[in-house]
């Protein structure tokens, strides 16, 4: 009995990392800002260091999903505030991957600002994701005498509501939940109200931090990301530690705006070959 009781589990041991896919992630870069001011940046960064800024969302195929973490945006609400050169809008930005809109089939919304929220209504056949407290808040308190809706756009925000009247939004129910095969969303930044980051499983194992590190150097020098008050800052560098525990490497967290990744990734145009 205890042999195949012990087959029995290395069956669907094997059955489960069959099931998993080996994802392939790209980075899309669809603007840039060069010579951004470290300061604004980093809490504490240096005042008088600059680096170059990446407008990236990322594209993650297996398993039979074309899926986007983050959908970059299309609306001018708040490009004022952002010098930004060689911009391209994200329909036609997944193109230069051999992707056309119409097959995305997901998209992750890593939180809701403006530059990653902005651009799900370009992809007309993809389930949306997002976290229930962060969908809640930015729906309903923010907008409310007291609330924060700094960096979000109400125009996404009505069509964040009109995904889901249509039954295409998916309300992500906490930390650590897998939402494909392999890949697990992760909270507790604080970033914005309920920001989350991705775990793509596979050999190896990448971390997608979107805001949660905006730079490398967030995750070298244990420094947060802009957010939304003092209380935020240990959160968020404790999470950049958790993120690279994820990873097993500090290597394999990928920053939401590190104009780096098109360095330290094979690159062809706007593209960054991840893995």
């Amino acid at each position: 009995m205890k042999w195949i009781l012990t087959g029995i589990f290395c069956a669907f041991a094997f059955a489960a990392a069959a099931a998993t896919p080996e994802y392939s992630i790209e980075a899309i870069r669809y603007a840039s800002s060069p010579a951004m001011p470290v300061s604004e940046l980093l809490v504490g960064g240096p005042k008088d260091e600059k680096a170059d800024l990446a407008w990236v969302f990322w594209l993650i195929r297996g398993g039979g999903h074309t899926i986007l973490f983050d959908s970059g945006f299309h609306r001018q609400t708040f490009v004022k505030y952002f010098p930004m050169q060689d911009y391209l809008r994200p329909d036609e930005a997944v193109k230069l991957a051999g992707v056309q809109p119409d097959q995305v089939t997901d998209i992750v919304v890593s939180h809701a600002h403006w530059d990653h929220m902005g651009g799900i209504d370009l992809f007309p056949k993809a389930q949306v994701w997002i976290q229930k407290e962060e969908y809640r808040y930015y729906t309903t308190d923010a907008w409310q005498p007291g609330g924060n809706h700094g960096g979000i756009d109400p125009e996404d925000v009505k069509a964040l509501v009109q995904l889901n009247t249509e039954g295409r939004l998916h309300l992500i129910d906490g930390d650590n939940v897998e939402i494909f095969p392999g890949i697990r969303a992760y909270t507790g930044g604080h970033h914005t109200f309920a920001a989350q980051y991705l775990c793509v499983t596979g050999s190896p194992t990448f971390v997608l931090a979107s805001d949660n590190a905006y730079l490398y150097r967030n995750l070298a020098a244990h420094l947060a990301s802009a957010t939304f008050s003092d209380a935020d800052h240990a959160a968020n560098i404790a999470n950049q530690a958790r993120m690279i525990e994820l990873a097993g490497s500090i290597d394999r967290v990928v920053p939401g705006h590190d104009a780096l990744q098109f360095t330290r990734f094979s690159t062809q145009g706007r593209i960054a070959k991840i893995k």
